[in-house]
């Protein structure tokens, strides 16, 4: 066994996945062996849930099924939307009260008490964890702004339902289906850290609820979640200063300010995902007949290629994707939640297949040998 420390344990393998493929010096991602760059505009999100959980892309028929069994499941219990009015009426950081309506999500769970590794079971509450957690999102949103929730519409796909019960309007065609894209491009990614933080929760044996739960405080924290908020908010700052953004990015590079949205601890080229949020971006810019959002990235990217070397994340396009769509920027880490839902859950129906409890080492640095002194001689 090694003694050499791996601080956030860089470069080491924990585990095996037939879920996602990342080549990081190539700019490559897959799910399941099919390139994203394949399927991301013309698979819907139901269809990507249905080929990371089952293994397989669905028929249509299948597919309509496994959409209709969403649909189905995205009401809430009165109790718990009573939890949301209090969540919002506190004023809750949103993937707070994200995490404490999942949590509580399990107490109104038919298949609570199955067994944690009843596979049939564990996708019955993924599917209800699924679809619950956008109708959550959207009445927290809506609650927070002294307006009613908007119940889901069955006849809207995933993408479309969640933008229609945030803004109570039925969305354009385009915003539908950048979104429905974003859901598709954000559902798995490796082992990174909120998925592995679910896969640590599952090894013990816990339920699929707590895995979740779980995630969503990691994908909380700032190194993770939250960089396309810091995006859209640097985006906003370049707008009110009356500068050309060539001129603000060198000024804030300057001044040793970090560009948000560049750079990735995978990928040392360009996200192939940014690829494909970046025509969205910029079609909703089209469409709206504003494209200051998506001129001011582009010229970001430029210099940032130019000058330092770096390429944009996912998270770089998808800010200004997401305020063209009327989404707040304290929701954007929420819905990141929205879709990777999804991939957490095939990780840990992957991981109850072959589990073995996840309990790495820790090498002790402290003082040795020290004497005991009883508290009245202190």
């Amino acid at each position: 066994m090694s003694d050499e420390v791996k601080r956030g344990l860089d470069g080491v393998t924990v585990s095996e996945s037939r879920l996602s493929y990342i080549d990081g010096e190539a700019g490559e991602l897959g799910y399941r062996g099919y390139a994203i760059e394949d399927f991301a505009r013309e698979a819907s999100y139901e269809e990507v849930l249905s080929l990371l959980w089952n293994g397989e892309w669905p028929t249509r028929s299948e597919r309509d099924a496994f959409a209709a069994r969403l649909a189905d499941q995205r009401t809430l219990d009165p109790a718990v939307h009573d939890l949301i009015a209090e969540l919002a009426d506190r004023d809750a950081n949103p993937m707070a009260a994200m995490r404490t309506v999942v949590s509580t999500l399990s107490a109104y769970d038919p298949d609570i008490g199955a067994d944690p590794d009843d596979r049939e079971a564990n996708l019955s509450k993924g599917c209800r964890i699924t679809a619950k957690l956008p109708t959550a999102l959207a009445a927290f949103a809506r609650r927070r702004n002294g307006e009613d929730p908007v119940s889901p519409r069955a006849e809207l796909d995933h993408a479309a339902n969640f933008l229609y019960m945030l803004n109570d309007e039925g969305p354009e065609d385009v915003a539908a289906e950048a979104f429905d894209t974003a859901l598709v491009l954000h559902a798995d990614h490796g082992l990174n850290a909120s998925t592995f933080s679910s896969m640590v929760t599952t090894s013990t044996m816990s339920d699929i609820h707590s895995g979740v739960t779980s995630a969503i405080g990691t994908l909380a924290g700032a190194l993770h979640g939250g960089a396309n908020q810091n995006v859209m908010r640097m985006l906003k700052e370049i707008d009110d200063s009356g500068k050309e953004p060539r001129e603000w990015i060198e000024d804030a590079v300057a001044a040793g300010e970090r560009v948000p949205g560049f750079g990735h601890r995978v990928y040392s080229v360009r996200d192939p995902r940014a690829a494909i949020l970046e025509t969205y971006s910029k079609r909703l810019g089209e469409t709206a007949g504003d494209p200051r959002w998506y001129d001011y990235s582009v010229t970001i990217e430029e210099y940032m290629a130019d000058e330092k070397g770096l390429s944009p994340n996912v998270d770089f396009y998808s800010a200004s994707m997401y305020y063209q769509m009327g989404i707040p920027m304290d929701l954007y880490t929420p819905i990141f939640a929205v879709s990777r839902v999804g991939g957490w859950i095939a990780h840990m129906l992957e991981q109850y297949e072959d589990n073995r409890l996840i309990r790495p080492l820790a090498r002790y640095v402290g003082e040795r040998d020290r004497e005991f002194v009883p508290i009245d001689e202190r």
